[in-house]
């Protein structure tokens, strides 16, 4: 059980980063304003979600393990879980570069 909900805080947190909404300015919301302000293709970051989602990641960890609590004995397995979705994630990134 303990397990399942980790799986499951995790895969919520992805979706959560995966559909948080962009924050643009009223200026840039025209499509043509953006693809000009969009840097050339070669200097696009690749595959930004993956990378945003590690960044959350990141930043989940850094906080539970600071956390004052263990959020019901969650705490451990959450981090665990959070350590092998990163690993995940950056082997996926590798395997895009080869």
């Amino acid at each position: 059980m303990n397990k399942w909900v980790a799986v499951t805080g995790l895969g919520a947190l992805l979706v959560c980063v995966a559909f948080q909404p962009l924050r643009v300015s009223a200026a840039s919301a025209d499509w043509r304003v953006r693809s000009s302000l969009a840097p050339p293709t070669s200097q696009r970051e690749r595959h930004p979600e993956i990378n945003a989602a590690i960044r959350s990641l990141e930043r989940a960890k850094a906080y539970l393990q600071k956390a004052a609590h263990d959020f019901g004995g969650h705490r451990a397995e959450a981090l665990e879980a959070v350590d092998k979705a990163l690993d995940q994630l950056r082997q996926a990134l590798k395997y895009d570069k080869k």
